[in-house]
């Protein structure tokens, strides 16, 4: 990879993790602490994706389609994962308060979100692009933002702070997830079943490491699906947990308003449980 992305890369991800830690600080003054553990993983994603561009994985990456494979996967879906577990509505307060950036908002819509990231994920896997960054340092540096930028806006409607549609419930969530992985594993399948090598770039590589160019394809193919496969069993058993959290909540939240002589509706129970606020819908309660 050349010297220019191995030295911007890194220092526009050091920018982003101290306007983080600043905007951390500041919350921590007025009392809104950001969670310890979203740090950590805000923090995570950002080494990930440091590391990702540097050898011996970088290295390998201008040399092998499966090792390329492997740092998308690290940059796309593992380190955009991590940075979006670490925001926080009150830290994105700033950013999406700019006019400029308000639009930043529909990423909270997995109608928006899923179509942008698939056309990124197959546009950049068509021969032509995906060959054109070993010899491009500036469409390198474009692929490897839009494999973060829209790997983030991947996982926002799921995990992320900005705000989701209503009907974007739990199964909704679910069915999201699914589509996202079989969009996924489609080209997976293409590249691990292909007949013919389709990046004949990467021959010289290849050749090096005495691996036929069907192998190296094929394996990309094949860890694509293996990540792909243990990234969506993590996260439908959360969507799992989740849900049955929450359905115990909102029973918890009807029984006590029954129990008090109140009224509550369900879709409101739910609302609450769904929102995390069932403890303060809880306290109201006993207070009336």
């Amino acid at each position: 990879m050349s010297a220019v992305i191995d030295v911007l890369a890194p220092l526009a991800l050091i920018a982003a993790g101290a306007a983080y830690g600043r905007r951390c600080a500041t919350l921590r003054r007025r009392g809104r602490e950001v969670p310890a553990w979203r740090q950590a993983c805000f923090a995570g994603g950002l080494l990930l994706l440091i590391a990702a561009d540097l050898p011996p994985l970088a290295t390998l990456a201008d040399e092998l389609v499966v090792a390329h494979m492997a740092q998308h996967l690290v940059i796309a879906d593992l380190a955009a994962l991590l940075v979006v577990l670490g925001l926080t509505g009150p830290l994105l307060q700033p950013l999406l308060a700019l006019r400029g950036l308000r639009w930043l908002r529909a990423f909270g819509n997995p109608l928006v979100a899923l179509p942008l990231w698939a056309l990124n994920l197959y546009l950049w896997h068509l021969a032509t692009l995906y060959e054109g960054v070993l010899t491009s340092t500036s469409l390198h540096l474009l692929q490897h933002a839009a494999f973060v930028g829209f790997g983030l806006a991947m996982w926002m409607p799921l995990f992320g702070p900005l705000p989701r549609p209503a009907w974007f419930g739990n199964a909704a969530m679910a069915v999201y997830v699914v589509v996202v992985r079989l969009a996924g594993a489609a080209l997976a399948n293409v590249l691990a079943w292909s007949g013919s090598p389709l990046y004949d770039a990467y021959a010289a590589g290849e050749a090096e490491h005495g691996i036929s160019p069907l192998a190296d394809q094929g394996a990309a193919g094949m860890v694509m699906m293996v990540e792909s496969g243990a990234v969506t069993l993590g996260v439908l058993a959360w969507i799992f947990f989740r849900w049955a959290r929450e359905d115990t909540e909102r029973q918890r939240l009807l029984d006590l308003a029954d129990r008090e002589g109140l009224e509550l509706d369900d879709a409101r129970a739910a609302r609450a449980a769904a929102a995390g606020q069932g403890a303060r819908l809880e306290r109201r309660l006993r207070r009336s």
